[in-house]
């Protein structure tokens, strides 16, 4: 799904970044971009790192139930 996510929803969810370089975070952004992604939600600093991590444990539960097929997050706003 990162290098791809056309592969689903025609691209239509999100991709979430974080950290403390801004220009890091842009460079990271551009390659995200590159990879065909259009939302890309900045979280802010590193500190929103480990609630982030958090999201594993129910991704992992959704990716069982769906029978291992692809999906993704999609905030909306």
């Amino acid at each position: 799904m990162m290098v791809d996510p056309l592969q689903l929803a025609d691209g239509e969810h999100t991709v979430f970044i974080r950290g403390n370089d801004p220009s890091a975070k842009e460079s990271v952004a551009e390659l995200l971009r590159s990879f065909g992604w259009r939302d890309i939600f900045d979280l802010g600093d590193i500190t929103a790192a480990h609630r982030l991590e958090m999201m594993m444990a129910m991704w992992i539960r959704c990716w069982r139930q769906l029978g291992n097929r692809p999906f993704n997050w999609k905030l909306v706003r």
